[in-house]
Formats: structure tokens, sequence, C-alpha cells
């Protein structure tokens, strides 16, 4: 008996989104034969099809591009083209552009849709009133589509029921069969544990401003950002040491050598570097944001912080040694337990299956 095919549509394929859609789709491939359909960004590994298993189908999406432009146009019906094409049994749509897009090239009414926002637009910070109004207003009509909507937090999905009763979630999860053999094996050894680091694109999203503050505060601290982007200017403190960009394995070596995982980021989806800083038991260090939120309990298994002020005061005592073991066991545990590739896979074997056994 052939398999089910699922057909994912992702624009948004670097960082943490790359991250995820390489644990679902190799995760999924056991079950179901899997295509990706994507664009590339600047953080795509350059090896990026070597991630995917042999089994995982990829088709490159030419008409993909970050920006709104007319070029959505063609890529409307590109995406229409490739839908044709594979014929699957279900359409999941990663990111904004996709989720847009695909939900109004495709009904709905024969293949089930989902959409996944990997972090509303509308909930940036670094846009104007009106054009989060905007951003809202196409994401509310668009929900009216008969589609799905999983988020990749409860945080995600509390904002997704704002716009459609159609809601369900997923939390995100980290590969850590693939943590494992890249650190576990290696002659890595921590350093002194006064060295703070963070994992990403250095953009408005990530906050670097805040991050080169807190560095100036503690002057005799080294503070490393693997990572690079178009804010890297903004990183001016003399103690700061910007990596660039970095493969998986390069960024989760350098991880492993420091202690204090720092992210200052001013909204997140639910952040991969945040999940895989748990899982190496760094101590983690992040601002109150969704996402963030939903996975860092304030003292119990990391630090929540809403100020300068605060990451100040908690690095001070961070630095002191007086961080009780029982957090960063708290946040280890939380990623055996629930956080990891396995559960989320689960999680979404089971939607499939459902709508599958429906229709």
């Amino acid at each position: 008996m052939s398999k089910k095919k699922i057909l994912f549509f992702v624009e948004a394929m670097g960082g943490g989104v790359f991250t995820y859609i390489t644990n679902l789709a190799n995760g999924l491939s056991e079950e179901f034969d899997v295509y990706v359909a994507y664009a590339t960004r600047k953080q795509t590994p350059s090896n990026y099809k070597e991630y995917f298993n042999k089994n995982v189908h990829l088709i490159k999406v030419n008409d993909f591009t970050r920006q709104i432009s007319f070029q959505d146009i063609k890529a409307f019906f590109e995406i229409r083209k490739i839908c044709r094409l594979v014929k699957p049994d279900i359409i999941h749509l990663h990111s904004a552009k996709a989720g847009i897009l695909g939900r109004w090239a495709f009904s709905g009414k024969k293949i089930p849709i989902f959409y996944t926002p990997h972090g509303y637009s509308f909930l940036m910070s670094n846009i104007s009133p009106i054009k989060k109004k905007i951003y809202k207003a196409i994401e509310k009509v668009s929900a009216m589509r008969n589609c799905t909507t999983i988020s990749c937090s409860s945080g995600e999905n509390d904002e997704t029921k704002k716009l459609t009763s159609r809601a369900l979630y997923v939390d995100n999860g980290i590969n850590i069969q693939n943590i494992d053999d890249i650190i576990k094996n290696s002659d890595i050894v921590e350093d002194d544990n006064k060295t703070i680091f963070t994992i990403g694109r250095i953009s408005t999203q990530k906050n670097p401003q805040l991050f080169n503050e807190i560095a100036k505060r503690f002057p005799e601290n080294q503070f490393v950002w693997i990572g690079d982007g178009e804010l890297r200017n903004q990183l001016t403190s003399s103690n700061i040491t910007v990596t660039g960009w970095k493969n998986v394995n390069e960024t989760l070596k350098i991880a492993q050598k420091h202690r204090i995982f720092l992210l200052t980021s001013k909204w997140e989806g639910l952040p991969m570097s945040l999940l895989e800083a748990m899982y190496m038991k760094k101590i983690c260090v992040v601002s109150n944001v969704i996402g963030n939120n939903n996975v860092i309990t304030d003292k119990v298994n990391g630090y929540l912080c809403s100020s300068v002020n605060d990451y100040t005061d908690v690095i001070k005592e961070i630095l002191k040694g007086k961080t009780p073991s029982y957090i960063i066991n708290n946040a280890y545990n939380d990623i055996i337990n629930h956080f990891n590739s396995e559960s989320m896979v689960k999680g979404y074997i089971d939607i499939y299956r459902n709508v599958l056994s429906e229709k």
C-alpha cells in the first residue's frame, strides 16, 4: 500500500525554521511520502540537502521571496503547479508568506490544508502600528479559508484563537540524537563559566542593541554571538565576538564551550536555539515574550527578563555561582520529556491521521 503524500511549502527555510523542517520532514518520512517545496535564505546551510533523508523529496520554488512584491503572483501560480504535479493528500504551509499564498491558492475542500506561522508577523515590534494592523487583517481574512492552523507553541496558539476557532498546536522539539552525535564524542571542554553566548541572526527580532547594552555592563566577561546578520554594526562593545554563520555542527560545538545562554528577542515562535541550550544544560536567561515564556518558567528552569536591569541582576547572581542545580536539571528534563522531535513528530502524525481518516 503506497504512503500518503505530505507536501510542505516553506519560504523561510533558514535558522530555526530550517531545523524544524528537517526534523519534521525526516521524522515523518517513515510513515508518509514527504515533499518539501522551499526557498533558501542567507542563513540556510550551503549543503542543506544533506540534512534531509534521501526519501524526502525537495522542490525549489523559484518565485518565493521574503518581501511582498509582484513576484508573489508568480509564486501563487508556481505553488499551484507544484501541487498538481505532486498530487498530495495533505498540504502544510509554513511561515507567513507560504501561509498567505497557500491558503488562497488552495481551497482545502479536496486536500486538507494546515498552516504553521512560526511567529506571527503582526507580533513583530520593528514595524509600524499601521503595518501591524495590516498584517493582522491579512491573517484574519486568510484564517477564514478552509485551513487549520497548527501553532508551534501554546502562546502562538493563544494568538491563533483570536483569529480562528480552527486552531491546534504542537510544541517545537529538537532532535536530541543529532545533538548527542555532535557533542558527546567531542573533546570540547567548557570554559570558565563566565562567557555569555547567543545563537541566531543579528536582526531586529533578536534585539542586538539590548545584547550590546548587557555586554557593556559586564566588561570583564566575554560575549559570543554565534551567527551573523544585517544589524551586526550594533554589536559595538569590545567584549563581543561575532562568529559569522556556522553550520549546525560548528554552532553546537561552540555553544558547548560556554555556560550561560542569553536570548534578548523582542518576539519569538518557539526558538530552537533555546531548546538546544536547555538540553546542553546551559543556564538560560531569556526575554519574557511569547515562545520563550511558553518554555521557561522564571527561576524554575531558567530566567525570564523584561528589562536590561533584570538581565544585569540575573547574570550577576549566575556569575557568583548562585544558580541552583535544579534549574539546569529541570530544563534538561523538559526537553527529554516533551520538547523533542519524537514528541513533535508524533503530534503531527496524530493530526494527519485524524484528518485522513475523516477524509
